[in-house]
């Protein structure tokens, strides 16, 4: 899947920034505590995945392992990057079941799910569809907010 980019200051907040390290050498201690952070996120929405290892370095999270199916990727991808203080992510986890990757769509200011539908699909009424691909990442269809990234799956 490769590299994905996030706005860094917007997102779920899972770290503790008041505690983020100003020294190099302290912040490198506290690169596994983030990556913990981001994979106990993973298990808490409960995303599919046969094996999974989050690494990060600064502001950069690596994906490896394994999943079943090419949704189940790019899903795990979104939750780890829409957290604030991530820019980007590595997904370098292999699909058992390849598929066609969906698209991905940044939020802007004055979006709806279903503008965003009516734009991508051409029928607003198809909010739903972007609001189930994303799930469990989005618990209401009118909970969204700009700089946030969505998966658009193919119809």
């Amino acid at each position: 899947m490769g590299l994905l980019s996030f706005f860094k200051g917007v997102g779920e907040k899972i770290f503790d920034h008041k505690d983020a390290p100003a020294d190099p050498v302290q912040a490198e201690k506290a690169e596994p505590i983030k990556a913990q952070a981001l994979l106990d996120h993973v298990k808490k929405l409960g995303l599919a995945y046969k094996t999974l290892t989050v690494k990060t370095k600064g502001d950069t999270v690596t994906l490896t392992g394994s999943v079943k199916a090419q949704e189940d990727a790019e899903k795990i991808a979104l939750a780890v990057g829409n957290v604030e203080g991530v820019t980007s992510v590595d997904n370098q986890l292999t699909v058992d079941e390849p598929a066609p990757e969906g698209k991905f769509y940044t939020v802007k200011s004055g979006d709806s799910l279903s503008k965003i539908a009516k734009e991508v699909y051409g029928d607003p009424m198809k909010y739903g569809v972007i609001f189930e691909a994303n799930k469990p990442m989005l618990s209401d269809p009118d909970k969204i907010y700009p700089d946030q990234v969505l998966r658009i799956p193919q119809l």
